[in-house]
C-alpha cells in the first residue's frame, strides 16, 4: 500500500477510527452539495469498504486524508479508474473534505501528491478531473493543479438526476504539460 505525505498532509489507508467523521462528513448538507444526496452512515461505512478493497486490491485509490501535525482525518484523496458508464476513460483525481478543512490549501497539496503519485509511480498519461459546473471551488483546485478544461467535454452525467447537478466538466493534465509545471 502506498503511503504519500506532504509538507502538511498524509494520504494513508483508511482506519476503523475514520469512520465516524467520514459519516459525519457525508451527512454535512454543505459537503455533499454538489451531489444528488446526502449519505446514511452505512452507505459512507460502504464506500469505505470499497475504498480499502481497491487500496489493498491495487496500491493506490481514494486515501484517506489526515493532517499530518494533528493525526486528524480531514477526508479523502486520490485517484480512481473512471465510472464505466462515463463517456470518457481514464483515472480520476479527486477529492472531498470536511469542511472544517476548507480554505486551508489542503485539496490542492493532497491533490499535488496525488498527480505526482499517478504520474510518477503509476506511468499515466494523462489524470482527469470531474465535477458539476456549480462547484466553482473544486474547478479553482483543478486550476491550480495545472488542469485545464475544454468546454466540447463537458457532459450530463449519466448518474446524476436533473438540474443542476446534472451538467458536469472535465478538467484533465498529461503527464507532459505536469512536469512542464513541476519543472517550471
Amino acid at each position: 500500500m502506498s503511503e504519500l505525505r506532504t509538507a502538511r498532509l498524509l494520504l494513508r489507508a483508511w482506519r476503523e477510527t475514520d469512520l465516524g467523521p467520514w459519516a459525519a462528513m457525508n451527512a454535512d448538507p454543505e459537503v455533499r452539495a454538489h451531489f444528488p444526496d446526502v449519505l446514511t452512515p452505512e452507505r459512507s461505512a460502504a464506500s469505505v469498504a470499497r475504498f480499502q478493497a481497491d487500496i489493498a486490491d491495487r496500491g493506490w485509490g481514494w486515501w484517506a486524508l489526515e493532517v499530518r501535525a494533528t493525526g486528524e482525518f480531514i477526508g479523502f484523496t486520490g485517484l480512481d479508474p473512471v465510472d464505466e458508464d462515463m463517456p470518457f476513460t481514464g483515472v480520476e483525481a479527486g477529492w472531498r473534505l470536511a469542511r472544517s478543512a476548507w480554505g486551508q490549501g489542503y485539496a490542492t497539496e493532497a491533490g499535488e501528491a496525488a498527480l505526482a503519485f499517478g504520474f510518477t509511480a503509476l506511468g499515466l498519461p494523462e489524470i482527469l478531473a470531474v465535477t458539476t459546473t456549480t462547484n466553482l471551488r473544486s474547478q479553482a483546485v483543478m486550476r491550480r493543479l495545472g488542469m485545464t478544461r475544454d468546454p466540447a467535454d463537458d457532459f450530463d452525467n449519466p448518474d446524476a438526476p436533473g438540474g443542476p447537478l446534472r451538467r458536469n466538466v472535465l478538467y484533465r493534465i498529461s503527464a507532459e504539460a505536469w512536469r512542464a509545471v513541476e519543472r517550471g
